[in-house]
């Protein structure tokens, strides 16, 4: 009788972890991040959802995932793609273009959420809470929050009349009260409400 060897297992497929900073903020870019970790390499300890950690930690890890991932990538969709195709289509095309960055070394992605972009890479799952299940999906999230916030910081250098550094673009009574005083600046998004109702206050700008 004649026997078969056994086939030698196959190796686990590598994971990218994608998600998003910044669909909400009524100025800046949206920002989304691919992770693919090696598994041959020392786990990072507390990872998280971004939203669940201090800007100190958040900056912390930041550094420890980009040195010690088998791969990573960034995206920042800017203001002007986010009012041309809305953005939500803009976050999906962000997702895509972060999941190209990495699909050299994954086999499959975790995207966050509960939508997936469409002509992706490699095959993918929608996960709904991914950023508090998947590390790295943890991980995507403060890289694309850090990458999201440090830009901000910078918008604030340029115009520091809105207090970009404080409320990141978020639509808070401080960031509402100076879009009425000032008007939008080239980086709000004129498809959202608030700041297309601030244009109306502001016919000059128009």
């Amino acid at each position: 009788m004649n026997l078969l060897a056994p086939s030698p297992c196959a190796a686990p497929l590598l994971v990218a972890g994608v998600d998003e900073a910044g669909r909400g903020p009524l100025a800046g870019p949206v920002v989304v991040a691919a992770v693919v970790f090696d598994p041959a390499q020392r786990r990072i300890n507390g990872l998280d959802d971004s939203k669940q950690l201090a800007p100190a930690r958040r900056e912390v890890l930041y550094e420890r995932i980009v040195e010690r991932a088998l791969a990573w990538h960034i995206v920042f969709v800017e203001v002007d793609e986010i009012d041309r195709i809305n953005i939500f289509q803009a976050t999906m095309r962000g997702m895509r273009s972060a999941l190209e960055g990495v699909a050299h070394a994954a086999g499959i992605a975790r995207i966050d959420g509960n939508h997936l972009p469409p002509s992706l890479p490699c095959p993918a799952e929608a996960w709904i809470g991914g950023d508090a299940r998947d590390r790295s999906i943890m991980a995507a999230s403060i890289l694309a929050k850090v990458s999201r916030d440090r830009a901000m910081i910078a918008l604030h250098e340029r115009h520091p009349e809105y207090g970009f550094d404080e409320h990141k673009g978020y639509s808070t009574p401080a960031h509402l009260a100076a879009l009425r005083e000032h008007g939008p600046c080239p980086h709000h998004r004129r498809s959202f409400a608030p700041v297309a109702q601030a244009l109306h206050l502001q016919p000059s700008l128009l």
